[in-house]
């Protein structure tokens, strides 16, 4: 079976692409990314080596390169990471977000289910197991107070346009298959960190700035809090949803870490004490910066879900997890 994957080069869908492909030796991949700016080939140097494994640079918001990829390998699934997802990016320029995160996500769901199906709830022959797996956010329910957990069955609420974007192509997908009876799942994952993850993002960025002697910035008081997930056990379970799943099911996949970015920069800071010492410690170059508009307070998924239905375990903590993903950066940056 071959199957598409969007948004290979970035992030999580790198790591899940070297993942799967261990794991899954009779399937082939065609990962399709634009390689904006999220995307990096050097993600891909153990795909790369991988015979099944193909590379294709195009944007799932060109309708007509994703028709033309359909005919020439026919895809049996489809695994859909591509997404703008840099909050900040989408409080100064929205327009990206709409047209990746909702736009592109309807141009996979319609040229597949005209290719999987003959008309609504008529699926053609020889593609009954051919499925469609959405990777969301925990970010469309919105902010939670001290208590309490997102739940798949949580009211939507986004509250930045990089949400409510997510939020809008969760409800395509799901309306594709009430209305359609289109073979989807998707997943909503909370705050993913280990390797491969873009510079700009949090944890990535306490590292480097502490090794390059800059200042660490830090939102508001940071105390925001978000439930944190290593993204070999996000992978683990994207694999169980796509293939045991149950067809129109969400499922929600965190990690039961909730740590507030104060506490993450410390431990940080402290581990780096550790590995690579100076002469101060590392967490006297954190400091407060303004925080950015609309920022959630705290974020956290009840992912009972998946773990009574699939049997989905997170194998990581956030303490065995952080000191990973810090010798997989030191590393990068040849410290």
């Amino acid at each position: 079976m071959t199957i598409l994957i969007t948004g290979g080069a970035g992030f999580i869908g790198s790591n899940f692409i070297d993942y799967f492909l261990t794991n899954n030796p009779m399937h082939e991949i065609v990962n399709l990314d634009s390689l904006t700016y999220a995307g990096d080939p050097l993600n891909l140097v153990d795909a790369n080596r991988n015979p099944n494994y193909t590379f294709i640079h195009g944007d799932i918001c060109n309708r007509s390169l994703i028709e033309e990829l359909f005919n020439k390998y026919d895809f049996k699934g489809v695994i859909h990471f591509a997404a703008e997802s840099h909050v900040d990016n989408s409080i100064s320029a929205p327009s990206a977000f709409i047209n990746t995160n909702v736009l592109g996500t309807f141009n996979l769901l319609d040229v597949s289910k005209n290719h999987w199906m003959d008309a609504p709830n008529q699926i053609k022959e020889g593609y009954a197991e051919s499925r469609f797996l959405h990777i969301s956010t925990d970010e469309v329910y919105g902010t939670l107070g001290d208590e309490g957990l997102f739940t798949e069955q949580t009211p939507y609420a986004p509250n930045s346009p990089y949400s409510a974007s997510k939020a809008s192509s969760d409800f395509i997908v799901r309306s594709y298959h009430h209305t359609f009876g289109m073979n989807v799942v998707t997943t909503n994952c909370s705050n993913n960190y280990g390797p491969k993850q873009h510079d700009e993002k949090l944890i990535p960025t306490i590292i480097r700035k502490a090794l390059n002697n800059e200042q660490i910035p830090i939102y508001g008081d940071g105390k925001n809090i978000r439930d944190w997930l290593y993204v070999e056990d996000h992978c683990k379970g994207i694999d169980l949803v796509f293939t045991k799943g149950k067809a129109g099911e969400t499922y929600n996949i965190g990690g039961n870490n909730e740590r507030n970015n104060l506490y993450i920069a410390n431990v940080i800071c402290e581990i780096l004490d550790e590995l690579v010492p100076k002469s101060s410690s590392y967490n006297q170059q954190i400091a407060f910066v303004k925080d950015r508009p609309g920022h959630d307070f705290r974020y956290a998924i009840d992912a009972s879900k998946i773990e009574r239905e699939l049997g989905w375990r997170a194998q990581e903590n956030f303490e065995t997890g952080i000191k990973k993903t810090i010798t997989w950066y030191l590393k990068k940056y040849n410290k």
